[in-house]
Order: C-alpha cells, then sequence, then structure tokens
C-alpha cells in the first residue's frame, strides 16, 4: 500500500471535519457573542490575605525542604571528588593552552 500524500491526508481530513457536527459554544450573556466584540473577561477574585505571612512562608518552606530527597554522604563525596578532577583537569590544559600561546606570541608575533 502506497502512502497518502500531504494533499491526500490534508484532503481527507477536511472531509471527516465536514461530516463530523461542530460543537456549539455558548453565547456570554453581554460579551456581543457572534457579532464580533470581543468577550467579556471573567471577574478576578481579590487574593486572600493569610495573617502571619512572614511565619507562614517559612512554615511553608519547611514542609517543601522535608519533601526534598538529600543526598547520602556517599553522593556528595563522590560528586566533590568529579568536581576536583574536573578542575585539574581542565586547570592543567589551560595552563598547557597559556605556555604554548605564550611562546607562540613572544617568538613568532613579536619579532
Amino acid at each position: 500500500m502506497a502512502r497518502q500524500t500531504r494533499a491526500e491526508r490534508r484532503a481527507r481530513r477536511q472531509a471527516q471535519a465536514q461530516s463530523q457536527p461542530q460543537p456549539v459554544e455558548p453565547a456570554i450573556a453581554g460579551a456581543g457573542a457572534g457579532n464580533g466584540e470581543p468577550a467579556a473577561k471573567p471577574e478576578r477574585r481579590p487574593r486572600e490575605e493569610s495573617k502571619g505571612g512572614f511565619f507562614s512562608f517559612f512554615a511553608e518552606s519547611w514542609g517543601e525542604l522535608k519533601k526534598v530527597e538529600w543526598p547520602s554522604q556517599n553522593h556528595v563525596i563522590q560528586g566533590t571528588i568529579v568536581v576536583f578532577v574536573a578542575c585539574i583537569i581542565l586547570g592543567t590544559f589551560i595552563w598547557l593552552c597559556d605556555i604554548a600561546f605564550k611562546h607562540l606570541v613572544q617568538d613568532v608575533l613579536l619579532r
């Protein structure tokens, strides 16, 4: 069976869309539905002010910290070792590049 072309797929989707009934959106009272006017924005409720905002912030923060899955001591040590090794490797690479470019600049470009 041959694959359908893009035009064939598009025509099939259009035929399916025409055969299915379109959902009717309910009109909002006073929104000017159907006559080109923009719909009215829903009312916003004022924020509820909580008492003790400062203390509630810390209580919620403490609750979130209890949910955190903290790494074990083994994971922290392994991560620290990986960072030290990466720093040593990159530091050595940058040091060698510095030496090479120093000689290049002094011996080739400044003569």
